[in-house]
């Protein structure tokens, strides 16, 4: 009887097991087949000089090109940039090296990528353009104001991931804790990034977005929304791998531009709280680039949370006075 009860518990704790990794088999290649029909549609690849570059358009008006940031890709760029189509410009989002359909090119520098962004606006046919650079995108949108200074007419950094002097020679962008594990493990996986987020999120919210999630269960659902949605646009996180390394890589050996050189109209906007640490590039920057407008806010983390509403008005009523 006891061998009886024994073997009928076993079976149904296999049961459960089984049950429990055919339901996780089946939400997690409907959430990767969902994400990976998300990013094969709604883009282009045009064909340059500086190789294949996937690119996506939104919106009537003056241009604008969104320079993503790490973990980004057009479609990253496509979300950040929407509230900007809904003011009347028309956003141009392209996938930075590395990322979605655009290939990772042997000289994947800042200033190979704001070549690259000047092959895309002479494919596309657009001769001058603002430039917004948000996170990882603000080196190759500082390199493309000094590379192709006659093609810019004003230059937006949001939290950016820019050089800044530090004592002892310490890297201006301060890795989360936690994140080189990530690098070798959750960020290697679309299974395991997709299980982080769900088990997780909070850690996740803290080490890739570098944002408090305490500030994120305080904000408003819209604002919970959104940066649920930028946790979820990492995914596939298979073809972003690349262009997060080469993020990374560049990151660590940021050098000082000759910011003073660059004569676009800038704006500068950073978080104290932000948890990489863009806070002291963001004024540092901000600082060398003459007649620069900072706007600096105490809390917000990477994702600005919180400023959403106040970040969009703020870019759209600077760019608009310098169509």
């Amino acid at each position: 009887m006891a061998r009886t009860r024994f073997r009928n518990a076993a079976l149904l704790v296999l049961g459960a097991v089984v049950a429990g990794l055919s339901a996780t088999t089946y939400y997690y290649q409907r959430d990767i087949q969902q994400a990976r029909d998300r990013v094969a549609s709604g883009s282009q690849v045009a064909q340059t000089p500086c190789g294949p570059i996937e690119y996506a358009v939104a919106g009537d008006g003056a241009p604008l090109l969104v320079v993503h940031g790490a973990g980004g890709g057009f479609d990253q760029g496509m979300d950040f940039g929407a509230s900007l189509v809904e003011r009347g410009f028309r956003v141009i989002a392209m996938s930075r090296f590395g990322y979605l359909r655009t290939p990772l090119p042997a000289d994947a520098s800042p200033a190979a990528q704001a070549d690259a962004h000047a092959c895309l606006l002479d494919a596309l046919g657009i001769k001058r353009v603002a430039v917004a650079g948000a996170s990882a995108g603000a080196p190759s949108s500082l390199q493309f104001a000094l590379r192709h200074p006659k093609r810019i007419t004003a230059l937006v950094l949001l939290v950016p991931a820019t050089y800044v002097p530090r004592p002892g020679g310490a890297p201006p962008v301060t890795p989360t804790p936690g994140i080189e594990f990530l690098f070798d493990t959750a960020l290697r996986s679309d299974f395991l990034l997709w299980a982080a987020i769900r088990l997780a999120p909070g850690s996740i919210t803290r080490t890739i977005l570098a944002t408090d999630p305490v500030l994120v269960a305080n904000a408003s659902r819209e604002e919970q929304a959104r940066t649920a949605q930028m946790m979820e646009r990492i995914l596939p996180v298979s073809s972003r791998r690349q262009g997060l390394l080469n993020d990374a890589k560049v990151i660590a050996s940021l050098e000082r531009y000759t910011l003073e050189r660059i004569s676009a109209p800038t704006l500068v906007i950073g978080m104290q709280d932000d948890l990489y640490g863009t806070y002291d590039a963001a004024r540092y920057t901000a600082g060398q680039i003459r007649g620069t407008r900072f706007v600096g806010y105490p809390s917000g983390g990477h994702l600005w949370v919180g400023h959403q509403q106040e970040v969009t008005d703020e870019i759209a009523r600077f760019l608009s006075e310098r169509r």
